[in-house]
């Protein structure tokens, strides 16, 4: 079970954030529904090549400042 919990709402700025941080990543690779956390870590982990710790604190960073540019 992921340790995080991301509303569509939240994602859709989130998803901006992490496409500056990371040009290379894709739309495909930032494909998320809410409740669909598991599979975007497991996806994000394989294409930064970082471990889960890594992505989780990441998304959580990016989510206790969503209403800024920092990532």
């Amino acid at each position: 079970m992921a340790e995080i919990s991301i509303s569509n709402t939240d994602w859709t700025r989130l998803k901006l954030k992490l496409k500056r941080k990371y040009n290379h990543l894709n739309d495909d690779d930032l494909a998320y529904e809410a409740g669909q956390e598991e599979e975007l870590i497991t996806r994000l982990m394989d294409r930064l090549k970082r471990n889960r710790e890594y992505v989780v604190f990441t998304l959580k960073k990016g989510l206790i400042n969503i209403d800024t540019n920092r990532l």
